[in-house]
């Protein structure tokens, strides 16, 4: 079951074409905007701070965003890919970039656009991830900028999570 909670008399505002799965948790002062997905077992707290999550920006499965108190807003663009069990915290994800499974973003970090972070990397307070960089590692750094093709798998891998969450919003609407 996908639970919306108000906190502190703030509702998550969600633009009514977001797909959002079971299990998924969203809690106070976060907006979601058309074309988005979040997908199964999510977590969205924006309890002490806010969540902003642009147009047609994807969250997989088992990610959890949150904030932290005194401006630490989480604020995440369009057309991103947020990969399966990443933690996003207190962070700024700009426009077309791409996140890998398992990454951890933590406090006052920046990913420029079209900045790639692999599978696995912990990006630290702080660090910039600039536009065309692909990041690695535990702490995340610089390992070379990314090719042709990682820029056009961003694009893909956004438009077929928004194409893949309007096909389940119409299995929801047949049954």
């Amino acid at each position: 079951m996908t639970q919306i909670i108000a906190f502190r008399g703030v509702t998550p505002k969600i633009h009514h074409s977001v797909y959002i799965a079971s299990g998924s948790v969203i809690i106070g002062d976060v907006e979601i905007e058309q074309g988005s997905s979040i997908w199964p077992n999510c977590v969205i707290r924006g309890d002490v701070a806010k969540i902003r999550i642009g147009k047609k920006t994807n969250i997989q499965d088992g990610s959890v965003i949150h904030v932290s108190r005194n401006g630490g807003d989480t604020i995440i663009g369009d057309e991103v890919t947020i990969g399966h069990m990443v933690l996003l915290h207190a962070c700024n994800i700009a426009n077309r970039a791409f996140i890998g499974m398992g990454s951890i973003i933590m406090d006052k970090a920046t990913i420029e656009s079209e900045a790639y972070v692999a599978a696995g990397a912990l990006v630290t307070n702080n660090k910039i991830v600039k536009s065309d960089q692909l990041w690695a590692g535990q702490p995340a750094k610089l390992m070379r900028a990314i090719t042709e093709e990682e820029r056009k798998y961003m694009k893909i891998s956004a438009d077929n999570y928004c194409e893949l969450a309007q096909e389940y919003i119409l299995d929801r609407h047949c049954e």
